[in-house]
């Protein structure tokens, strides 16, 4: 999302600069009017009143403004002014507000009152009378359903008490219809767009792009009855030399490929022997198409053809699952990837420690499922995540830092099964990268990351790691270095490290790195003290050439010290 920040005083200017977004100070009015059409946001360090008369003239439509949001020069309030679900204002004044510790101010009605709004449930997409069914859910009455498709749908369904289409509370005439079909507007009728559809794409090297877009438009056209919903298409499927097709990308669609010897197996209604002569398989798009919707998928538009390309649509039974480990980084929302943020907006179903739930609560929305546990159960945490993924739902599952790092995703990993469901992890800055990040530099050379708890490592498998660290001369990271219950390890380290480092070694000392009372000190492996380290510190152990230069903790690389090496920092050899 592209954002401009304009601040007027000085304290606006200091509270925009925190902000990972373009700023500007002053001239307010000439800013916001001049880039009115070119950004998707603007966060105004602004009164609200001010803001009002200044953006009111220029408001044209919910769907195409963009979003606005006011912070106040304390810091204190984030309100999303307008734009609130469609221009996504609520999203951000929440992103905001985590970035500087304000509090959101979000009135949409349905934010409030703790209910998904419609416009906004995980991978649907919402067309029609959506205000008006709105306020019936608000009301209290129940919207009659109709989902012939039998399409799963959110765990987290809108309206409290008796679910839509229950014979409890006072029935419609409100209507919802779940669909991948093209209806007529009706009043009081809202129509929800699973993504149902996958199209299938066979081009040749050539194939204009623009072509594949008509073709795929009069593909859909051609569907059942009045026509198939462009919302419903979730992906494209098409042979794996064609993956990277410009014809195929510039759909603007995930992609999905497949070798000629998968497409080849499939039985479809229309092959074709010249295209099992030129590619090896005789179908493409039929057999890409139901290849990708799984078990189940049928054919609803067989085979169309233009000059140089092909398309065929078929509907899947069920979502195909997806499961993103995401890494939501060491504390603060500044630590924070874009990807990790849209991991967990997309997500039907967070699943996380009761910690990290919260760390990342400014992004979870009603219409999402949460479930937090306590530590310990990390194989139930683990086995939830992917057995919801199973289900056909989108499912993110939280970690503190890096999920890789001394996380879930190895976890995960281990007991994936099958593939009815895609499995991503997305990084995250670790706690170690950031407090060493705070100490200075002192990862600049080759390092070593062990964890000093011996709850499923042996204590002896752990002190021969830190023999190796210590005799290659690498830099050591220390996670879990001590806890009530294990309050000796730190000490038996130091001794072990003494055996091989000079006792005036800088060690850097971390606690609570990004979080409420983060403190650094720089010390020598001599003189850490054992007992002051909590289970929240990080412990960074230089090596022989690390050193202490204007209070910063720096390892050299050795860039001036070799001929023609300036400006060389590449990570390769």
């Amino acid at each position: 999302m592209s954002v401009l920040t304009v601040s007027v005083t000085e304290r606006g200017r200091a509270l925009a600069g925190r902000l990972p977004f373009d700023h500007v100070h002053g001239r307010v009015a000439e800013n916001v009017r001049a880039r009115w059409a070119e950004v998707e946001g603007f966060v105004l360090v602004l009164a609200t009143g001010a803001a009002v008369r200044l953006v009111g003239p220029l408001l044209a439509d919910k769907h195409s403004d963009p979003a606005v949001v006011c912070l106040d020069d304390a810091g204190r309030f984030c309100v999303a002014l307008c734009g609130g679900h469609a221009g996504g204002a609520n999203d951000l004044a929440r992103q905001v507000a985590a970035l500087v510790g304000a509090q959101p101010v979000v009135t949409t009605a349905t934010d409030v009152t703790g209910r998904p709004a419609l416009d906004c449930l995980p991978g649907l997409a919402a067309e029609g009378d959506v205000a008006g069914v709105t306020r019936a859910l608000l009301d209290g009455r129940s919207p009659l359903v109709d989902n012939r498709l039998g399409w799963p749908l959110p765990p987290a369904w809108p309206g409290d008490g008796p679910a839509p289409g229950s014979d409890a509370g006072r029935p419609g005439p409100e209507r919802i219809v779940v669909t991948d079909l093209v209806l007529p507007p009706a009043p009081a009728t809202v129509v929800l767009h699973p993504p149902s559809l996958v199209a299938g794409i066979g081009t040749s090297s050539d194939a204009p792009p623009a072509e594949v877009g008509a073709l795929l438009e009069a593909a859909l056209a051609s569907g059942t009855d009045g026509g198939l919903a462009r919302a419903s298409v979730a992906e494209v499927a098409t042979i794996d030399r064609r993956s990277a097709s410009p014809a195929v990308v510039a759909l603007g669609l995930p992609v999905r490929s497949f070798a000629a010897d998968q497409l080849a197996g499939v039985e479809v209604p229309s092959p074709s022997q010249a295209a099992a002569a030129a590619v090896g398989t005789p179908s493409v798009c039929e057999a890409a198409a139901l290849l990708a919707c799984g078990p189940g998928g049928t054919l609803v538009v067989s085979k169309q053809r233009a000059a140089h390309s092909t398309v065929a649509i078929a509907r899947r039974l069920r979502p195909r699952g997806h499961l993103a480990v995401v890494g939501l980084g060491p504390g603060s929302a500044a630590h924070r990837t874009p990807a990790a943020t849209a991991a967990v907006r997309r997500a039907e179903v967070v699943v996380g420690y009761r910690p990290y739930v919260d760390q990342c609560a400014d992004l979870v929305s009603a219409g999402q499922q949460v479930v937090a546990s306590p530590i310990g159960e990390e194989v139930g945490r683990a086995e939830l995540a992917l057995s919801e993924a199973a289900l056909g739902r989108r499912v993110a599952l939280v970690c503190s830092g890096d999920p890789g790092v001394y996380a879930m995703a190895s976890l995960a990993l281990g007991l994936a099964g099958g593939a009815s469901y895609d499995l991503e992890v997305v990084p995250g800055v670790t706690a170690g990268l950031a407090a060493a990040a705070l100490l200075g530099a002192p990862l600049g050379h080759d390092h070593a990351i062990i964890s000093l708890s011996d709850l499923l490592t042996g204590w002896d498998v752990i002190e021969g790691r830190l023999r190796a660290a210590a005799l290659a001369d690498l830099v050591v990271v220390l996670y879990n270095p001590r806890s009530r219950g294990r309050d000796w390890q730190l000490e038996a380290a130091r001794q072990v490290l003494l055996g091989y480092r000079a006792p005036e070694t800088p060690v850097g000392v971390v606690t609570d790195v990004a979080r409420a009372g983060e403190r650094a000190s720089i010390t020598t492996l001599g003189a850490l003290d054992a007992p002051a380290v909590g289970m929240t510190t990080c412990v960074i152990v230089g090596a022989s050439t690390t050193r202490v230069a204007n209070g910063r903790m720096l390892t050299p690389r050795g860039y001036a010290s070799r001929p023609g090496s300036a400006g060389r920092e590449g990570k390769g050899p």
